[in-house]
């Protein structure tokens, strides 16, 4: 039996008449192809990746497993459609929060066109992708059975600015839900979530390690997705946090090209976390709007992965210029 996912925090979703995936009850997820070269690149990439025997088995478990493509009737009632078949990484929670978030100052791939180009690089600059290197695209958070699950329009967490994507990261490990905009979050499960050999943080360096080795894939406009069950916490159970990158319909080839872009844009994101667990007593509202001046220079060191460096189109030496256009196309 398939049916729409109940978790999904970002992207087409298969409501309403709409395209979008669907999942089943042995923990797969299957997500429709594009009509464009979008649906056979992302195919080819997870073909590639998933038998490519360079990549370490601690990196490939931070991508869903692949299980090929299947016809299936189409959630919008057109018909057969070929489906990607993955890992659905939320099928063994009951209540998982979930944050989806797109990394990389530059969601647009040199070889797209023009039109394309310009779309991506005016939402860039309208959230904070441009800014911070990575943008929330979507989230939810469960309270408890009685409140449920507080997640916020997509629209409103997209254009979020360094200090409210601060306060959003702070919330996601928080005993209290942020329905008061007055309440500071707590960051009670930070140590939990974030924290220790197996949390958030730890995925994510690994994942960092990796990327400033790598050079068979650049990662365009891909997502790591931040998944934990809060319930386990508070029962002192672990809390089985996990980082999964999704959305592979505009990796590029390397081309022995490290991926500045996506590796910048991990680094900001990683700095935000790290600044969570190391400054517990900084965890409210009002601490995060004392940083924002703070947060517009995420980091200023070419050795610690600036933001700056995502900057760079690593392939054609593409740069935005003061003006907002795009120089070197």
């Amino acid at each position: 039996m398939l049916k729409v996912p109940d978790h999904q925090v970002a992207g087409h979703q298969a409501r309403n008449g709409q395209l979008g995936p669907l999942i089943d009850d042995s923990g797969r997820f299957y997500k429709p192809l594009q009509d464009d070269d979008r649906g056979s690149k992302e195919v080819a990439f997870y073909s590639s990746f998933s038998s490519n025997t360079r990549v370490p088995d601690h990196i490939r478990r931070l991508f869903p497993v692949f299980h090929g493509t299947q016809l299936l009737e189409a959630s919008d009632g057109s018909g057969l459609r070929p489906h990607l078949v993955l890992e659905d990484v939320v099928s063994s929670r009951s209540h998982p929060s979930v944050m989806d978030i797109k990394i990389g100052s530059r969601t647009w791939y040199p070889e797209a066109s023009e039109d394309y180009i310009q779309r991506c690089f005016k939402k860039d600059r309208e959230t904070s992708s441009l800014s911070l290197g990575f943008r929330i695209s979507g989230l939810q958070i469960y309270g408890n059975e009685e409140s449920g699950f507080w997640k916020p329009e997509r629209k409103l967490v997209q254009n979020l600015s360094a200090a409210d994507v601060r306060v959003v990261l702070k919330n996601f490990v928080s005993s209290n839900l942020p329905v008061d905009p007055n309440s500071d979050p707590d960051c009670s499960f930070a140590a939990s979530v974030y924290g220790g050999s197996t949390g958030i943080l730890a995925q994510l360096l690994e994942l960092k390690a990796w990327f400033e080795d790598q050079t068979m894939y650049h990662l365009n406009s891909c997502s790591v997705l931040l998944v934990y069950e809060k319930e386990k916490v508070l029962k002192g159970e672990r809390s089985d946090a996990e980082v999964k990158l999704i959305d592979f319909a505009h990796v590029t080839e390397g081309k022995d090209i490290i991926d500045h872009n996506f590796l910048g844009g991990l680094c900001s994101l990683i700095k935000f976390i790290s600044e969570i667990l190391t400054s517990p007593d900084e965890c409210t509202t009002k601490a995060c709007l004392r940083d924002s001046e703070r947060d517009k220079e995420i980091l200023t060191s070419p050795d610690e992965c600036t933001t700056k460096v995502c900057l760079q189109d690593s392939d054609k030496n593409t740069n935005y210029s003061e003006n907002g256009t795009i120089e070197g196309m």
